[in-house]
Parts: structure tokens; sequence; C-alpha cells
């Protein structure tokens, strides 16, 4: 996002650079060394030059060259890349936790507060353990200018990354895991603060006091933009990935609710269900299984919240 992608934004910057220049090193070399050979080759040993075919004993030598030396040098790629790799997969145990989840499609992350944001805000040279938790599909965390990249898989445990963020700024992040038909939905930022400023940001209560003054509908829309429904759900009325917002309240809809059809009217107790039950009654033509469970992440209050601002989508 800035200059700084390119500098020592995080602890392994200088392991993975060095690890791909050498590696672009040595490809490189043999890249352009064989060029070369064939090209002396062809024209050294043309026809107009060497018409008569010279027959080449094998040499015992030079076979064991060319099996000793590229095996060599495949260790030292070898070696560059694991030294960089294998300080990934250790945290330090006093790194700050937050649990990151992906979703179709979006990611949010949960801080030990229980602040939780669709931003990752990092203090400067603290080592953070992120937890990754995919809700549904494969998801891969991929920030560039720390140089880490992780997939998130549905149910396996112990499934993190770890870093030290070392300059201030504004990172990309985004997954690298094709993941379906919004996967370009899942981009978001990191931001990296001085550790008084993250300090001041984590025990903020500016956002606790707006929810308490801001009127239901607007917060029902702001929470409904951070946990990504608008990746999958429209405001105009046209067909996405699930039904559009535009005029559902109130409305009936043909449902299929355990392989039948039915008509049901868009109200809370429709609205409530297909938050914590999505898959419970599926909205005749669209997939079920696409959307899962909010169930944990979202409490009474955010659901009536939504509700109220559906109700003002004509």
């Amino acid at each position: 996002m800035n200059s700084q992608d390119f500098t020592q934004a995080s602890n392994f910057v200088s392991g993975v650079d060095t690890a791909f220049k050498v590696i672009l090193g040595i490809s490189f070399f043999f890249l352009i060394g064989l060029t070369v050979v064939m090209l002396v080759f062809i024209y050294k040993y043309n026809k107009k030059r060497n018409p008569v075919a010279t027959q080449i004993e094998g040499s015992t030598k030079l076979e064991i060259l060319w099996t000793i030396i590229p095996f060599l040098i495949t260790m030292l790629m070898f070696y560059f890349g694991w030294a960089g790799w294998k300080p990934m997969r250790k945290a330090p145990k006093d790194s700050m936790e937050v649990t990151v989840y992906g979703r179709m499609w979006n990611f949010s992350f949960e801080y030990e507060n229980g602040k939780r944001t669709d931003t990752l805000y990092l203090p400067k040279d603290k080592p953070v353990k992120l937890n990754l938790v995919a809700m549904d599909v494969i998801h891969s965390l991929y920030i560039p200018a720390f140089r880490i990249k992780q997939d998130m898989v549905p149910e396996k445990k112990n499934n993190f990354m770890w870093f030290e963020p070392q300059r201030e700024g504004t990172y990309e992040l985004f997954c690298a895991e094709y993941c379906g038909l919004q996967h370009s939905y899942m981009y978001t930022a990191v931001k990296v603060l001085q550790d008084s400023a993250f300090t001041s940001w984590m025990t903020d209560t500016t956002q606790v006091a707006q929810a308490a003054v801001e009127s239901p509908t607007a917060t029902g829309k702001r929470i409904m933009q951070n946990i990504g429904c608008f990746a999958c759900h429209t405001l105009d009325g046209s067909k996405l990935v699930g039904p559009s917002f535009k005029g559902i309240w109130g409305e009936e809809q043909t449902v299929v609710t355990d392989g039948q059809e039915r008509q049901v009217k868009v109200d809370e107790d429709y609205i409530h269900r297909s938050i914590y039950e999505p898959n419970a009654d599926v909205v005749k033509g669209f997939n079920k299984g696409l959307m899962l469970s909010y169930k944990g992440q979202l409490s009474e209050d955010d659901v009536a919240n939504i509700i109220a601002y559906l109700k003002t989508v004509k």
C-alpha cells in the first residue's frame, strides 16, 4: 500500500528475501550459461562447419560431476529456504495473540480483550501470533510486505502464523487461495502503530460510545459491512450468491426446508433463523451450504440491529 512494502516491514523479510535471491541468482546463472553454450554449439557444430558427425565417448568423471554438483546446488537452495522457514513455526511465549476468522468472503480479527475489527491493528516491535480459523472453506492469509502466508484450513487445530512488525505503516492483507466467486473481496489492511498509539486504540471506547448513540439502523448496517454481508447480498435487487436485501422485509419467500418447498414471510423470526441457522430455510434458486452460522459471533442485540436495518432497505 505504500513504499514501505519493500523494506524491513517484519522480522522475516531478510530470511525470505535471501532465499529468493539465492534461488533466483542460481536460476539466472544456469539460464544465461546454458543459453550461451547452446548458441556456441549451434555456431561451432552446424552442418557447414562440421559436415561429418563426430562420435563422442562417454565420461565417467563427467557423469559424476553433473550428478554431484546439481545435488549440492539443490541442497544449498534447500538450506536457505529451510533457514527462512524454520523460525516461522515457533512463536515467542510473550506474543500478543489475535484470532483471525476467514469466511466467504471477508476477514475479521478478534483481540484478547474481545475487540473485533475488519482491519488488523498491530503494535510495532512486538511479536504477534495470529490464530487462524477458517469458517467454511480453505483460505490463505497473505501479507506480502511481511513475507508471510499461511493456509487457513477448516477444523485444523493449532493453525497459526507469527511475526514481529518492525515499521509503522499500512500494508496489504488478502486471501491467496481461490475460495469462490467473491474471492477478491477478501482484501483488507494491516496497520502498524507505535506501542503507545496501539495501546490507546486497544483501550479506546469511542466505538462503544458511538454504538450507544447511533441508531439501530446505522448500527445494523455497520455490523453487516464488518462481517461481509454485502459481498454475497446486494441492495439493488440483483442476484448474487444470496438473495438481494432490497425490499425483502415483509415479503413472502419460497424456501426449501428439509427438501420441501414452502412459503414464509420475512419477519424477525425468519431473519433470526437465517443468521443462526442459514441452511434451515434456503430461498428457492440459491445453493445450500454457502453461508455458515454466525452463532457465537453475533449477539442477540447485533441481530436486532440488523433486522432494524433490513426494514429500511426498500
